[in-house]
Parts: structure tokens; C-alpha cells; sequence
């Protein structure tokens, strides 16, 4: 496969996971952090929450702003300003800052680290060829796994080292990430400016509602795991067997759909959702429990990587990262949801809200292909 000998690709690669690593160790960090220094574990989860807001507030201005500037300078820029956000935060933590100090310093990096997923994303157009493009987000999203997992092992790990390391990591490793932007990036027109071209929101609905979908769904399944596992009468440990599973279930989704190299039909992968999440809804003993996350987890990958493809080829080539950006903050909002779902409905109808979401985006899916055939005269292409 062609993609394995693009040098580039795996420069991207190595850039957005190191990207994405301070993501997934700032709420343990963050813990951390303020249980040391403050005596209190909750106003690490007060300051994850404060930051996460600061993400999905900072994610769309930043991706325009990215837009404007070309993808590749601004993240340059971008990063070490995260970077620094981080250092002070951190400085400011050892002095023995009072909590909304903490909290405050939480917001500069959040809003600025939001839309840097959408600009690195907007960068993979520019580094791959369109046939590549789909095992080329399909091997992100394993290697990504590793990176989620990685992420809160390695805080374990530096802590021992000092509360304060944790996040000092985080800021260096934003550093890094910004020398391993990909400098190759689509020339831009000064002359024309990303307000000349609209964003098709509308278009757009079908692939953001199943990105939603993947948040919600798999949120509810992770946080829930504790109650999906205690309901069964096993014990808290189980839930790592559950984990397992989940994650293997996603490496192999993304693997074969890597291996086949085609965009595909997400109906199939939002009818894996709706199966999966009935049966690990219903209460069917072990084998419905794993059996349910197994097909979740095989069609998350896919799921994930038809709509990124898809969403490339209805954005404008210089409102890119904002589109993206905008994309991730939907994904997002669906990963709080499916939290908030756990806390305030019962376990068996928890998994449902996300059951629903999957039925609504194969509607959306079905009602798009549609109305493409009616105006065009033939049918849709499948996975177009």
C-alpha cells in the first residue's frame, strides 16, 4: 500500500497524535495537579470541564482564523502559544495560586487548542492523494487508540516525578508537535478571503450527525461501564475486560477498513450502532454485553472515517479547518451528552439516546440520497 511509503503521511501522523496527547492526559493531569496542590481532586475535574468548555467555545474562530492564515503557519504559531498557556498554568499551580486562578488559566489554552485538530486535519488534504485518503484517516483512528489509552499511562507514569510534570509534559509536547507540521500545504490566493466562499452547513448535517453519533453512543458505553458491569453482579474489575474489548473491537474496524480502501456506505456502519447499542441496552447477559460493544467498536473507525471523507469533499478548500473544527466540536458535545445521559437516566436506557441518534442520521443519510437522485436524474452513488 502506497500510503506506508509516504513519508509525509507519517510526519502528519506523528504531529497530530503528539497534538492529541495533551488532550488525553489533561484530566488526570489536571487531577493531579490540583490534589497536590490544593488538597482537592474535584477542582481538577471543575478546571478539565472549564478547559474542555474553552476547546469547544475556542474551535470554530480558531479553525477560521487557520483558514486565513494557511493551515501550516498557524499551527506553528498556534502550539507554542498553547505550550505556554500550559508552562504558566503550571508555574502558577507550584506558587499556590487560589482555585479561580487555576480555573482562569485553564481557559487561554483550551480556547486556542480547539480548532488545532481541524487545521491538522485540513493538512492531511495536502499530504495524501484522494485514493489514499481513506485508509489514511482509517490508520489514524487506530493509531489514535494507542494515543486515548497512552495518554492518562503516561501522567501515571510522571507523576511520580512531581504533581507539576504532568502538565510541564503537556506543554512540551505541544512544542513537538509544532516542529513536525507538515510544511507541504495548499497554496492560497491573497486576494480571496474565506468569506467569499459559503460553508454548506446543510450538506454537511447528515456527516455531523454521524460523528454525534459515534460521541454519544461510545461515551455512554464508557462511562456507563461501571453500572453495564455491576448490573450483571460482577465485579469493578470486569469493566477492564469490557475496555478490552471495546478497543480491540475499534483497532479491527479501522483495520479492515483500512485494508479494503474505499469510502463505503455509512448506513451499514449506523445499523452496526442501532444493533450494538439495543443489545448492550437490553441486558443480555456477558455475551450481549461484549457481543454489543464488539459491533460498536467495529463500526466506530469506519463510522469515523466515511464522514471525514466525506466532509473534505463538501467543504471549501480555504474554510477547511473550520469545517473541521466545527466537526470535532459536534463529536464532542455528543462524548458530553452521553456523560450527562449516564448521570441522569437509568443504565438501560442510557445506550438508547444514542440508538436514537443513529437512527436519526440513517434517516438523514437515506433523505440525502434521495434528494440527490431526484434533482440529478440517476441514483446516488453509494458511499459518495
Amino acid at each position: 500500500m502506497t500510503l506506508l511509503r509516504n513519508s509525509g503521511y507519517w510526519r502528519w501522523s506523528a504531529g497530530v497524535q503528539l497534538n492529541r496527547l495533551p488532550a488525553t492526559m489533561a484530566p488526570l493531569a489536571f487531577t493531579v495537579l490540583t490534589t497536590a496542590t490544593t488538597g482537592s481532586y474535584r477542582l481538577g475535574g471543575v478546571m478539565m470541564a472549564v478547559f474542555v468548555a474553552a476547546e469547544m467555545v475556542g474551535a470554530v474562530p480558531t479553525g477560521r482564523l487557520l483558514d486565513r492564515v494557511g493551515p501550516a503557519r498557524g499551527l506553528v504559531v498556534l502550539l507554542p502559544l498553547v505550550a505556554a498557556g500550559l508552562f504558566l498554568l503550571a508555574a502558577v499551580a507550584s506558587a499556590g495560586a487560589p482555585d479561580f486562578v487555576l480555573l482562569a488559566l485553564a481557559i487561554p489554552p483550551g480556547l486556542v487548542a480547539g480548532g488545532l485538530s481541524g487545521g491538522f486535519r485540513t493538512l492531511l488534504a495536502a499530504t495524501v492523494t484522494e485514493d489514499e485518503l481513506p485508509r489514511a484517516v482509517s490508520v489514524d483512528a487506530m493509531i489514535m487508540e494507542g494515543v486515548i489509552v497512552g495518554g492518562p499511562l503516561l501522567v501515571a507514569l510522571l507523576a511520580t516525578s512531581g504533581p507539576v510534570v504532568p502538565v510541564l509534559a503537556m506543554a512540551v509536547v505541544a512544542l513537538l508537535a509544532a516542529l513536525l507540521v507538515p510544511r507541504r500545504a495548499v497554496a492560497r490566493d491573497p486576494q480571496r478571503t474565506v468569506e467569499h466562499q459559503a460553508m454548506p452547513v446543510a450538506a454537511c448535517v447528515p456527516w455531523l450527525m454521524g460523528l454525534f453519533t459515534v460521541g454519544l453512543l461510545l461515551s455512554t458505553i464508557e462511562v456507563g461501564l461501571l453500572p453495564l458491569v455491576q448490573r450483571l453482579g460482577a465485579p469493578d474489575s470486569a469493566t477492564s475486560i469490557v475496555i478490552v474489548v471495546l478497543c480491540a473491537a475499534s483497532i479491527t474496524g479501522s483495520a479492515l477498513y483500512a485494508a479494503r480502501g474505499k469510502v463505503g456506505d455509512p448506513r451499514l456502519f449506523l445499523a452496526g450502532f442501532v444493533i450494538g447499542g439495543i443489545v448492550v441496552s437490553a441486558g443480555l447477559g456477558w455475551a450481549g454485553l461484549l457481543g454489543g460493544v464488539a459491533l460498536v467498536g467495529l463500526c466506530t473507525g469506519p463510522l469515523m472515517a466515511v464522514s471525514s471523507v466525506n466532509l473534505q469533499k463538501l467543504l471549501p478548500e480555504r474554510r477547511r479547518s473550520e469545517g473541521f473544527s466545527l466537526a470535532f466540536t459536534v463529536q464532542a458535545s455528543g462524548f458530553g451528552l452521553g456523560s450527562l445521559a449516564i448521570g441522569v437516566l437509568p443504565v438501560a436506557l442510557a445506550p438508547l439516546l444514542g440508538v436514537g441518534a443513529a437512527v436519526v442520521a440513517v434517516g438523514l443519510q437515506i433523505r440525502t440520497r434521495v434528494t440527490t437522485s431526484d434533482i440529478s436524474g440517476v441514483p446516488a452513488e453509494q458511499g459518495s
